[in-house]
């Protein structure tokens, strides 16, 4: 078993309150999941609206394949243009890391 993570810190574009940055967010979150079968979550950042952290997670059996799955949610997530990606942590951990 393999368990891939990324957290991925982001600047939103032209958000001014915490509903519109909901606005951005959200259809971000929704697109992963559906794109990737991963599981999404906003994890930090909830009280300032022009920033986001969005973690990511993923469960392979395949260390390569978990990797090549976070790469592309970050390549869809940098792509965004109503987001500015500034930075990303990637973790990847197999049986031997787990225990």
């Amino acid at each position: 078993m393999v368990v891939g993570t990324l957290v991925a810190d982001v600047l939103l574009g032209d958000v001014h309150s915490l509903k519109e940055k909901r606005a951005v967010v959200r259809p971000l979150v929704a697109e992963l999941r559906r794109r990737f079968e991963v599981s999404v979550a906003e994890t930090g950042d909830h009280e300032l609206y022009r920033r986001a952290e969005v973690a990511v997670a993923v469960v392979s059996s395949d260390h390569a394949h978990a990797a090549q799955v976070l790469q592309s949610c970050e390549r869809l997530i940098a792509g965004r243009p109503e987001v500015e990606l500034l930075a990303t942590r990637t973790r990847v951990l197999d049986d031997d890391d787990l225990l």
